[in-house]
């Protein structure tokens, strides 16, 4: 798995920063996991922050608090070496989310001939919506806008747009001025992890009408 499509750098910027949304932050870490191009992304936009981090003016710190910090280090127990998680059709952080290591294992609801969907379920209070999307092979969804961010992790499969072709491991990092009619190819269902922060803005009647049905 090689992706060619990655996440922006202020997605990046913002995920350094733990700004970004919770749903986003869940693709963010998910593609990171498999793209070495946009984990050295990261650990620039983490030194960029640590470079402004040190040019800020500093505070005292009294000598009590220091020594409780230090006391705390110290007392730090080390964790258990990690045991070696068995394969995964998921990427580590969805699957301990999902609590599934198999796309078979997944709970899919059919939502429209074709196209399934799960619900991944977020802590209270969290941001953005999460869903994976399973798309039939050959099928397209209907053209669509976005009323807000939204990022597409490809997991299996591929489809394509407007804007070239997203295979396993891509993201398509979008904002609501962008608009597209994915159409999946015709050797495989494409599986996908969508977060959102606003409902998809579908351009047809017929669309609109199935979309509090569908749930995207």
């Amino acid at each position: 798995m090689k992706p060619t499509h990655h996440l922006d750098y202020s997605t990046l910027l913002a995920h350094a920063a733990g700004t970004l949304d919770e749903a986003f932050s869940v693709v963010a870490v998910s593609h990171l996991a498999v793209c070495p191009t946009c984990r050295a992304a990261l650990r620039e936009a983490e030194a960029l922050g640590g470079t402004l981090l040190e040019q800020m003016p500093g505070a005292d710190v009294s000598a009590a608090c220091r020594t409780r910090t230090m006391a705390a280090i110290e007392g730090v127990v080390p964790p258990p070496p990690a045991m070696r998680a068995p394969p995964s059709d998921l990427p580590a952080p969805l699957a301990r989310l999902v609590g599934a290591r198999s796309f078979d294992e997944i709970a899919w609801k059919r939502k429209a001939p074709g196209v399934a969907m799960f619900d991944v379920t977020l802590p209270p209070g969290a941001r953005g919506q999460l869903k994976l999307l399973r798309i039939g092979a050959g099928r397209a969804m209907p053209e669509h806008g976005h009323g807000g961010e939204e990022i597409t992790l490809v997991l299996k499969g591929a489809y394509r747009d407007h804007m070239g072709r997203f295979a396993a491991g891509d993201v398509a990092d979008l904002d609501e001025d962008i608009e597209h009619k994915p159409v999946v190819e015709q050797d495989g269902d494409c599986i996908c992890l969508v977060a959102t922060e606003r409902p998809t803005r579908f351009k047809s009647l017929a669309a609109r009408l199935m979309q509090p049905f569908v749930g995207i």
